[in-house]
């Protein structure tokens, strides 16, 4: 029993001692492990956004269309003799296209001409005649009525001669008129009619010739834009005028630059009720004649004056739900965030309209590392400028950007 009694009294003292055992062991543990250093911040790459000078362009889609385009038609009717060109050909004003049998004018004309001849001779027979009697009538060897009779012959062969000369200027005309010729410079389409055909005068479409250069391109903007260019006028910022029109610049559909220069030379005088849209039409020059009517292409028009706007690179905004956010690292390398408002590119770059300032160090590499609160290392960069876009200089006038725009360039 007395075993039994030191037994219990011995567990009881361990049992005691196990907490001070473990609190000996961990201490124990913890100088010999020392706890792991937090990691290092994440390296990113940051920049003040590029201040730029340049220009807002509002873009659209539209097509050429020939400056003059006319269907060759006979104006006088007969049998087709002769086709004076190939299909194709670019042809100048003035220059005969067909040939309509003229035998039955020719004819025409001769008997007109020969109508001449006769009312001309009886107008000199009647001039002989009143003068006689004119000089019979001062020596009172004639009437008044005589007189009066003769006067009114030679009036009426006067009259004669005139008509008679009138049908052969017409019947001159008609023999003129089988030479179908080419009012305008331009390209000619393919003959619709083969010689030995009958044509009808002022029915029968021969072919077509347009005219290539200058050559219009024809589009149509939103009445927002309308309203836009309307009070840039009001205010005196826009710059163009009458006696200045718009410049504009045109691309093809395979095309990557605004290579074909023109200007602005009409604008609707109503809005389509339908579709809220008005008509616009530029003037393009074609030198080359490559450009041909019903070609499509993208118009831009400037859109603004000349502002200081600030570029950062596209992929340094960052888009949260409905808000595009760009990452910003203060002076104690805590990065923050800031909502923006974009507008269009320029060679890459990214307009930003309100949200950033210009000390502003912004995060243009490593922004996937980058987190709202977080320290992180900021390395400092450039942003490249915008490569020059060869566009026409706007004039020099400092307004507010068009946040209609849809395309932008740098002014040089």
């Amino acid at each position: 029993m007395a075993t039994t009694g030191a037994l219990q009294t011995l567990a009881r003292t361990l049992l005691k001692a196990l907490p001070l055992l473990a609190v000996t062991a961990s201490l124990a543990a913890c100088g010999s492990k020392p706890p792991a250093p937090p990691p290092p911040p994440a390296t990113v790459v940051v920049a003040a956004p590029l201040i730029k000078q340049m220009v807002d362009w509002d873009d659209y889609v539209g097509h050429f269309e020939a400056l003059d385009s006319v269907e060759i038609r006979p104006r006088v009717s007969g049998y087709l003799t002769s086709v004076d060109f190939r299909d194709g050909d670019f042809v100048k004003k003035g220059q005969k296209l067909f040939g309509i049998d003229p035998r039955p004018y020719d004819a025409a004309l001769n008997a007109a001409t020969a109508q001449v001849t006769r009312a001309k001779a009886t107008h000199d027979t009647a001039e002989v005649e009143l003068k006689r009697a004119e000089a019979l009538y001062a020596a009172k060897a004639v009437s008044q009525q005589e007189l009066s009779t003769r006067q009114a012959a030679a009036a009426q062969a006067l009259a004669d001669l005139a008509a008679s000369q009138a049908q052969q200027q017409t019947a001159k005309l008609n023999v003129s008129f089988t030479q179908v010729t080419s009012p305008i410079d331009g390209r000619i389409s393919d003959r619709r009619i083969s010689p030995g055909n009958l044509v009808n005068a002022d029915q029968t479409v021969l072919t077509t010739v347009v005219s290539l250069n200058p050559i219009r391109f024809v589009f149509t903007g939103a009445e927002s834009v309308y309203l836009k260019y309307q009070r840039a006028n009001e205010n005196g910022s826009r710059p163009s005028s009458r006696r200045a029109p718009n410049p504009v610049e045109i691309r093809l559909q395979d095309e990557p630059d605004y290579r074909w220069k023109g200007r602005m030379d009409f604008v609707d005088n109503a809005i389509d009720t339908g579709s809220g849209t008005i008509r616009g039409r530029a003037l393009v020059g074609n030198p080359d004649n490559f450009l041909t009517p019903g070609m499509f292409g993208h118009l831009r028009l400037l859109g603004s004056g000349a502002y200081s706007g600030m570029v950062i690179p596209d992929q340094a905004i960052v888009t949260d739900q409905s808000r595009q956010v760009v990452y910003v690292a203060g002076a104690d390398g805590i990065i923050q965030q800031k909502i923006v408002e974009t507008g269009p590119l320029i060679d890459g770059l990214r307009v930003i309209r309100r949200g950033l300032v210009a000390t502003d160090r912004v995060v243009i590499d490593g922004v996937q590392r980058a987190k709202p609160g977080r320290k992180v290392k900021a390395v400092a960069g450039s942003i490249a400028p915008p490569a020059p876009t060869g566009g026409p200089r706007p004039s020099p006038v400092q307004l507010a950007p068009a946040h209609s725009a849809t395309n932008a360039s740098a002014v040089q």
